[in-house]
């Protein structure tokens, strides 16, 4: 611990740039003769450029050839649905700057078969003075979405909100990222 320690500092004008390494630097250690460079074979070097062509063809035309499916309207993705998402995220919480669908109080949306929808969501706390008034204005503004024939919000408590269900961009509005 008596030991002094001394730091020497020396000012220079300029240090040269370190060489960048480079793929064709590489060479194979275990030869004892000059050293040569390591490559991979490539598949494809044999392959004429014709028989490349007809192989990108055949996977496109098999590509083009699919039709697009249709996503029912009541399954993610699907009109219906994606309408009754827009519409929860129209709806903001009275205290929070954020709307509902971004802070995480929506656990789930079913369209039922017949165009019903169904919100199962949760308040930040049980205590949330608008307990009583939040799952009657979302059930009303999500029947009013053009083919919802009836809505329904189921309240759950369990499991409970925390922060983490919020999505990146209400954390960002709020100042948490």
């Amino acid at each position: 611990m008596n030991e002094e320690r001394k730091i020497l500092v020396e000012e220079v004008d300029s240090v040269e740039k370190p060489r960048l390494a480079k793929v064709e630097d590489a060479v194979d250690d275990t030869a004892d003769e000059k050293p040569t460079k390591v490559m991979a074979p490539s598949p494809y070097e044999a392959e004429s450029d014709s028989s490349k062509l007809s192989r990108k063809r055949d996977y496109l035309e098999g590509f083009l050839a699919q039709k697009p499916t249709e996503t029912p309207s009541g399954e993610a993705g699907g009109d219906l649905y994606e309408a009754v998402i827009d519409t929860l995220k129209s709806i903001y919480d009275p205290e929070i700057p954020v709307n509902i669908y971004d802070l995480g109080l929506i656990y789930g949306v079913e369209i039922t078969p017949d165009n019903h929808a169904i919100v199962t969501m949760t308040l930040t706390t049980p205590h949330c003075p608008v307990a009583e008034s939040m799952p009657g204005e979302i059930e009303m503004q999500v029947g009013s979405v053009p083919g919802v024939g009836h809505s329904e919000v189921n309240l759950v408590w369990d499991p409970p909100w925390d922060p983490q269900k919020m999505s990146d961009e209400a954390k960002l509005e709020l100042g948490m990222l």
